[in-house]
């Protein structure tokens, strides 16, 4: 995906539907520091919209995202 961006922690939300992959990345990404990434895998058809919503109103960069045949990988960096 994006070389050059080492996760802090890796979230594995595979089998998990709505909200709860919502969930838990919100409180992965405030486990981690400003200016660490998140590694979010999901396979919930409404968590890339559900995750990169989360993130860019909750003032963080989605750095990518990646839907590998329905298995999403999607990169978070806090900023505050």
């Amino acid at each position: 995906m994006t070389d050059d961006v080492t996760p802090a922690q890796t979230l594995d939300c595979v089998g998990l539907y709505c909200p709860e992959p919502l969930f838990q990345t919100r409180e992965s990404i405030d486990a981690i520091e400003v200016g660490e990434v998140l590694e979010v895998y999901a396979d919930d058809p409404a968590a890339q919209e559900d995750l990169t919503r989360f993130a860019k109103r909750a003032g963080h960069e989605v750095v990518a995202v990646d839907n590998d045949d329905g298995l999403l990988q999607i990169l978070i960096r806090r900023l505050k």
